[in-house]
């Protein structure tokens, strides 16, 4: 046995490294998320692949809220920084609507086309674009918070730290993030995204200095490995090292796949915590 990171030899790290491996049932919930994306297309205002950058990735489908001056919520989508779309990141969009705010999923190139520095910078232009752009769209432009799960929650978290960190939002939540990358470069998912040392160092928002928000929610599922838990844990005593406003998030009965659907709904951690955070939550509806 060849030990390649802490006390993980390679098909171990692996599996730590792969959320299936705690959620049997992931395939069906990514297709849930893709039929109640689908479904919100369908019943709700949308513009779809809205151009936010020069990359051919760089789209975005926005829902816009009912009144003018609302908050918006950016969902940037996971998969290992390799799989999945916006077109399967639009689930949250009828809560967020129903609730009084504007929804985007944020789409973006991936591996192995794509490297990492790009997607990151991909996320950034975004976040700034909409950030920008309120007047025109309809929400408030100082009201933008962003959200993301998996490699999407590290995206967020990437784009908003080190020496090129902004915009700077009011308030983001990561689920089920990684914010150190170094693991990654001994693991089956280092075959697309080819991290080198350097590389993994600049992109971990563990390392990169404070975030360029007002206010965290970090959260993930019970049901994660422990490389999942730990990658948690680090990144929220380093936020709170750094003097952060953070709230910290371990969802019993949710995994890496379907904890994204507490996104906007009352009644859930997650879902009170970001509309608190947005200004959204009415007192009666408080959990």
């Amino acid at each position: 046995m060849t030990i390649v990171y802490g006390a993980f030899d390679r098909a171990a790290l692996d599996r730590e490294y792969s959320p299936s491996s705690r959620a049997p049932d992931f395939l069906r919930i990514l297709d849930q998320a893709a039929a109640r994306s689908r479904q919100a297309r369908a019943d709700l205002a949308c513009r779809p692949d809205v151009r936010y950058g020069p990359g051919p990735a760089e789209r975005l489908d926005y829902f816009p809220a009912t009144r003018p001056g609302a908050p918006l919520f950016v969902f940037v989508h996971g998969g290992h920084w390799q799989q999945c779309s916006k077109e399967e990141s639009a689930f949250a969009a009828p809560r967020f609507v129903k609730a009084g705010a504007a929804f985007a999923a944020l789409g973006y190139g991936l591996a192995p086309l794509c490297s990492l520095g790009a997607m990151v910078e991909s996320v950034r232009r975004g976040l700034r674009w909409l950030c920008e752009r309120g007047a025109l769209l309809g929400h408030s432009g100082d009201a933008v918070y962003a959200g993301g799960s998996s490699a999407g929650a590290h995206l967020v978290a990437a784009a908003l730290s080190g020496p090129e960190a902004g915009p700077r939002l009011p308030g983001v939540c990561l689920l089920s993030g990684v914010y150190d990358l170094e693991p990654i470069r001994s693991s089956y998912v280092n075959d697309a995204l080819g991290l080198d040392r350097e590389t993994a160092r600049r992109y971990s928002p563990l390392r990169g200095g404070p975030l360029a928000a007002q206010s965290v929610i970090v959260a993930r599922g019970a049901a994660e490995t422990f490389e999942y838990a730990r990658q948690q844990r680090e990144f929220v005593e380093a936020l709170r090292a750094r003097e952060h406003p953070v709230r910290d998030l371990v969802v019993v009965g949710r995994n890496h796949f379907d904890l994204p659907f507490d996104l906007g709904r009352v009644g859930t951690s997650v879902g009170d915590a970001v509309l608190a955070q947005m200004g959204l939550l009415r007192p009666a509806a408080r959990s």
